[in-house]
């Protein structure tokens, strides 16, 4: 099983924990983790983009000239698609984008993304992630004490408004909650920085 050590909000190191070797140790698959994160960002599109076609576009009930005799080439609507104000042909409609993966790749997933960070040395367990106000330099010192000065993920044992609050304001840092981590997320940080108690919960919920 791995072990980690354990630091403070000022990086000291006050301990040690040992980690689960079947959620922190487990074999990290690239094609696993690709099709988690595929999935991730496509199911962030909304699929709300439409066009007007020649039927939706107004005007065109008339056609523009007869059929025959003017030397002209014929037209039955000044809304086709060929026409200024005229409608678009093929364009996009509404659509949903919504992928899925079964439970068990998810979860492989998941664990090859947090094993990937221990691996790494990219994982920082702190001992406790607490504020007692709103204060965005408290936040920025921790970060700086770890050495998470570029993107940072920070899991939660549960929702803190003042820690939260108090990252909003530093680019590139995020926040959530042990049970909200998602495969995305932790790939795309530097530093993957989870409290001692987030540590525990994340076991106690995914290593069964």
């Amino acid at each position: 099983m791995p072990n980690m050590k354990v630091v403070d909000m000022a990086g000291k190191e006050v301990g040690e924990i040992t980690l689960s070797e079947k959620v922190f140790g487990a074999d990290v698959k690239a094609s696993v983790l690709h099709a988690a994160v595929r999935v991730f960002l496509m199911n962030q599109r909304q699929g709300t983009q439409s066009t007007l076609t020649r039927t939706e576009v107004s005007g065109g009930g008339k056609k523009p000239w007869k059929q025959k005799g003017t030397g002209r080439a014929r037209q039955g609507s000044t809304r086709a698609p060929q026409w200024t104000h005229g409608g678009v042909a093929l364009g996009p409609k509404p659509r949903s984008y919504r992928m899925s993966l079964t439970q068990k790749t998810k979860r492989l997933a998941l664990f090859g993304a947090m094993s990937s960070k221990v691996a790494a040395g990219e994982m920082i367990v702190v001992d406790a992630i607490t504020a007692t106000e709103y204060k965005t330099k408290t936040m920025k010192a921790m970060l700086e004490a770890l050495g998470a000065e570029k993107k940072a993920l920070i899991v939660l044992p549960e929702a803190d408004k003042f820690v939260v609050k108090s990252c909003d304001n530093i680019p590139g840092v995020k926040t959530t909650v042990y049970n909200a981590i998602n495969v995305y997320d932790i790939l795309n940080c530097d530093k993957f920085i989870v409290a001692k108690s987030a540590v525990e919960k994340i076991e106690e919920v995914y290593a069964k």
